[in-house]
């Protein structure tokens, strides 16, 4: 880049490295942020989060070329030409250029020669492998384009990057990649679409080709959210985005808020989890096209609903993906975890990998019009650079969203709080995270059961009193199932932070034939704990079919052959032996084998069970609607309550009005035990607010949700709490007689 189109000719005046590196910088977050240049200087339109600081992978952030840098590949039939970095939104991939054709560009370091071969028409029986393609063009290698890539072994220019755009190809074009003359083509590693699956040719999309009707939508921010954790091929038989987007106006109806999709990257076999994606930047072909997610999410848009995402970026899926072939520095050589080969962050020729996830992230929000995502696993990202990963995906997440909010959340099972502060604090700057304490401790109070990893928990109700008024459990102690400390403080963190469950995808396949919450509990006890949950300031998460008590089970299925097939089903079986009742010769024997077509389809839904199962879908809808219209319940402010037992079984919680509010107190009253009489009452959270007594605004025991009705609680005779039962009581002006003092 010349000094005379430099966005930073002072610095280039008196450090020209350092200068050229904040120009580029600046560069990248002018694309992202619609930096406002002045002719007295630079003002930058920014949103939550800073810009990271220069690091040394930052050097080879995208973008990084001047035209000067670039050669222009030549063919015989004359199709290619020089790649313009400012033609292109992301760094890898293929990119329709108005009026110029495809720019293509791959990282290959391991390859001297890189061949794109173009396939205009191939028939849905064709052999891509043995069909000639109609242009075969050579990329052209960027010579210096990346000071991160590799320089090692035959690589052709520095960087390892090889572009071309090429006139004669289009949107809807098949594509792929041979390298060093092989005989073999592979998918493009940052492919748009795999419309024959993992290993076959990669189509050309042109994401601008779809109409959007969403921009009146603002995105979200945490507060208010009601998430919905959606797994897309079994939410309905059919198993597709057309499908599921007809079940949009059902969630409306329910409270949801946000649809938190499950991983939808383009995986091998006909079903699974898709936590073993083969092509991070292509939506699953079983779905449907991408288009029809598109649709999907703009019809959610138009409802009110957000849409967030599941992503992996702890490791690439073990079988069918190509990345590898392209170069060795995808996968760390320094770290370990339990799905595979962990991702290379900050090892030798991270940057191009670093740019891969970053691209990643930032194209499903651009792209697809994404409302934010859920970071699988992230105690599994490792990097030990001065700026982790996580926080510049944060940060390039926000920026791709423009004037749009996102939310971003995070599992992380080590409870690690530096993942939800701020950056200016030292931490990653993301909004929420999974709360497995409560879910712990929920489950344990529910079905007795302190196996495996719920041997750490009692489900007493301090427990749940700690979890609904802190958030973590494990904030520094030992685990007794882990022998080690857990957690880190979770002072000051706002109770939105907390993503709280009482069902996901993991916990309900964890016990094995794939067991629904309500199938291990009393109806009656599921109704208390429910209403707990969800009347809680915490961010709370409903798993599909869980509102009305869904009879189909939800179990792990990945459609694995071979040896695969057979490795992933031992993987299974010992990791469900840390359940001492799943491992038994008889449980052995039982256990469901994930790459069997059956365990795929009993998980999907069968949605005439909303109206069969009416009860516990009033219930949900019921405890969302008070959550949301009430205005103590929907400030979600955990400072302003507090709890307390008030028997074995018996937890009061205290929802306290702030000081000359408008409104007035509420009392939660949650009984998992038998019936009992409350008498004395010392505990001073019953007592009413001076001159108000207490009046029933909701019960669990409501013959419509399918209980026996709840007779007073307060009585002259004492408090009188019912079985297996919550209600909810609001405090009201006490009317005294006239001439009667209070």
């Amino acid at each position: 880049m010349t000094r005379e189109n430099s966005l930073c000719p002072f610095l280039n005046r008196w450090h020209p490295q350092f200068g050229n590196e904040l120009d580029q910088k600046l560069r990248r977050v002018a694309w992202h942020e619609s930096c406002i240049f002045h002719a007295e200087g630079i003002e930058l339109r920014r949103r939550r989060s800073n810009v990271s600081p220069v690091t040394h992978h930052e050097v080879g952030r995208w973008p990084h070329l001047s035209r000067s840098q670039i050669s222009t590949p030549r063919t015989a039939a004359g199709v290619a030409r020089r790649v313009q970095h400012e033609d292109r939104t992301l760094p890898i991939g293929a990119e329709t250029i108005p009026e110029k054709g495809v720019s293509f560009r791959v990282w290959a370091p391991k390859c001297r020669l890189v061949e794109l071969a173009l396939w205009p028409d191939l028939s849905a029986d064709a052999d891509w492998q043995a069909s000639k393609p109609a242009h075969c063009v050579p990329l052209e290698p960027e010579e210096n384009a990346d000071r991160g890539g590799s320089t090692h072994g035959p690589a052709a220019g520095a960087g390892g990057y090889f572009s071309a755009i090429v006139s004669d190809a289009s949107a809807g074009m098949l594509y792929g990649f041979r390298l060093d003359g092989g005989r073999r083509f592979l998918p493009d590693p940052a492919s748009r679409f795999q419309p024959r699956g993992p290993i076959g040719p990669s189509q050309i999309i042109d994401p601008c080709e779809f109409a959007w009707s969403d921009a009146h939508w603002k995105g979200l921010t945490i507060e208010g959210q009601v998430l919905y954790e959606m797994h897309v091929g079994t939410l309905t038989p059919e198993g597709t985005w057309r499908a599921a987007q007809e079940r949009l106006a059902d969630l409306v109806e329910l409270g949801i808020t946000v649809v938190e999709l499950m991983p939808v990257a383009e995986f091998p076999g006909n079903f699974g989890w898709s936590y073993d994606g083969a092509c991070l930047f292509a939506p699953t072909r079983h779905y449907g096209h991408p288009d029809d997610f598109r649709r999907f999410v703009d019809a959610a848009h138009t409802l009110g609903l957000g849409v967030i995402l599941d992503v992996v970026y702890n490791h690439f899926g073990t079988v069918e993906c190509t990345v590898n072939e392209f170069s060795d520095d995808y996968n760390s050589r320094r770290y370990e975890n339990e799905w595979g080969a962990p991702v290379n962050f900050d090892g030798e020729h991270a940057g191009p990998v670093r740019e891969f996830f970053l691209a990643n992230t930032q194209s499903w929000i651009a792209e697809f019009h994404l409302d934010g995502y859920r970071f699988d696993a992230t105690q599994s990202i490792f990097d030990a650079s001065h700026v982790h990963i996580l926080t510049e995906m944060q940060q390039e997440a926000r920026r791709a969203a423009g004037e749009r909010s996102v939310i971003l959340l995070a599992e992380n099972e080590p409870q690690d709080v530096r993942l939800l502060r701020p950056v200016e604090q030292g931490g990653h700057g993301l909004d929420a995270a999974c709360n497995d304490d409560f879910h712990h401790a929920a489950r344990v109070r529910l079905t007795g059961s302190t196996e495996a990893y719920y041997e750490d928990y009692a489900g007493s109700l301090d427990e749940l009193r700690s979890a609904i008024l802190g958030g973590y459990l494990f904030q520094g102690q030992m685990s007794l199932h882990q022998n080690k400390r857990r957690g880190t403080p979770a002072r000051g963190l706002p109770a939105t932070s907390f993503v709280h469950f009482l069902q996901n995808h993991d916990q309900i396949a964890n016990t094995g034939p794939g067991r629904r919450i309500h199938e291990l509990t009393s109806p009656g006890r599921l109704r208390a704990m429910t209403a707990l949950w969800l009347l809680s300031p915490q961010t709370p998460m409903i798993f599909q079919g869980q509102e009305f008590c869904a009879s189909t089970p939800f179990l792990y299925f990945a459609d694995f052959s071979g040896e695969h097939a057979q490795a992933v089903a031992t993987g299974r079986a010992k990791f469900l032996s840390q359940f001492a009742s799943l491992d038994t010769d008889e449980a052995r024997r039982a256990l469901i084998d994930p790459a069997d077509i059956s365990t795929f389809e009993r998980s999907q839904l069968d949605w005439t069970e909303r109206k069969r199962h009416h009860e516990g879908y009033d219930l949900h809808r019921d405890l969302l609607k008070l959550r949301r219209d009430d205005p103590i319940f929907a400030r979600q402010r955990g400072d302003l309550m507090e709890a307390a037992a008030i028997g074995v079984d018996c937890l009061a919680v205290r929802f306290f009005d702030e000081l000359d509010a408008a409104n007035s107190d509420r009392l939660l009253i949650v009984n998992f035990g038998r019936q009992f009489c409350y008498w004395p009452c010392p505990q001073p959270l019953l007592a009413p607010p001076a001159g108000q007594s207490w009046q029933l605004m909701w019960s669990s025991e409501s013959i419509c949700y399918g209980g026996r009705g709840t007779p007073p609680v307060e009585t002259e005779l004492g408090w009188q709490i019912p079985a297996e039962a919550a209600v909810v009581l609001r405090a009201v002006a006490h009317h005294t007689p006239t001439g009667q003092a209070e």
